[in-house]
């Protein structure tokens, strides 16, 4: 079973980095998010239909669902605003390095889990590669800003969050109603900017085909993640989904053609580093 969560958990970090590269190509942020969950909604109708029956709506799994929604749809209104105004090399590894740093403290202190001194270790190089990658500097240089890295930081916060409550509502709900339930939240958060926007029809001509890729992408590789934290303790899961920062980085460089690449790829293989530590040793 660990090894199986473990291929899961690689897949999903594999996965997320390609769609977030067709994000970041896009033209406008927030239609081509709302685009790509309104497709992720309809895929996933027939599935989420036949796992309904085995679905617990007690109480607390409503207020968990609720949680987990909210929790979303703040992550990609941050994301569309993370992507308008920084690089792919430079943001991603920020927003998949913060929560492999939070996710293992929120695990040990609500859903009991423990980290090893080794794993500790881990945490503290995920921490030292973030803040060589953020460019946050004491003293403002000028053409610099911190807007960026802090957008993205702000998405770390979130994912952290919504792993650890979607950890405890897969108790109550099979992976895909869970998944369902915060793809339609994303749409509803989405639709007010992207239909002011006016660019939905031009989003659509030119991106189509990363649209339909992007709708069946961005649910299926978090899928994988959920199914994979059924398996085994999100403590240590959670750090090795964030191998996609150096899938990340690689893509922002090779494809994207973004600057300052050997500085980003070498703090992105410490974030790496840590994170392999705390997944394996933690």
């Amino acid at each position: 079973m660990a090894g199986l969560a473990f291929a899961l958990v690689l897949g999903s970090g594999f996965v997320h980095s390609i769609w977030n590269l067709y994000t970041k190509k896009s033209m406008n942020k927030i239609v081509f998010l709302w685009l790509c969950q309104i497709i992720a909604t309809i895929v996933l109708i027939p599935w989420t239909i036949i796992e309904w029956d085995a679905s617990h709506f007690t109480g607390a799994a409503l207020l968990l669902m609720l949680a987990s929604v909210a929790l979303h749809g703040m992550y990609i209104t941050l994301l569309a605003a993370t992507y308008t105004v920084g690089d792919l090399s430079q943001v991603y590894p920020i927003m998949r390095g913060t929560s492999p740093l939070l996710v293992p403290l929120m695990a040990v202190v609500f859903l009991g889990e423990s980290l090893s001194p080794i794993g500790w270790v881990g945490v503290a190089t995920i921490v030292a590669g973030i803040l060589f990658l953020s460019e946050i500097k004491l003293k403002r240089v000028q053409g610099t800003s911190a807007k960026a890295p802090l957008l993205a930081l702000a998405v770390g916060f979130c994912i952290a969050g919504y792993i650890v409550v979607d950890k405890l509502a897969l108790d109550y709900f099979p992976a895909v109603i869970v998944l369902q339930a915060t793809n339609v939240g994303n749409v509803l958060v989405l639709t007010w900017a992207a239909l002011r926007s006016r660019t939905i029809g031009q989003e659509l001509r030119v991106n189509w085909k990363t649209i339909l890729l992007g709708g069946v992408l961005a649910p299926g590789g978090y899928l994988l993640f959920l199914f994979a934290v059924s398996l085994a303790p999100v403590a240590q899961l959670a750090p090795m989904r964030e191998i996609g920062t150096v899938f990340g980085t690689l893509l922002g460089i090779f494809i994207l053609r973004e600057q300052q690449g050997p500085r980003r790829i070498i703090t992105s293989a410490l974030i790496t580093a840590g994170i392999i530590i705390l997944g394996l040793w933690g």
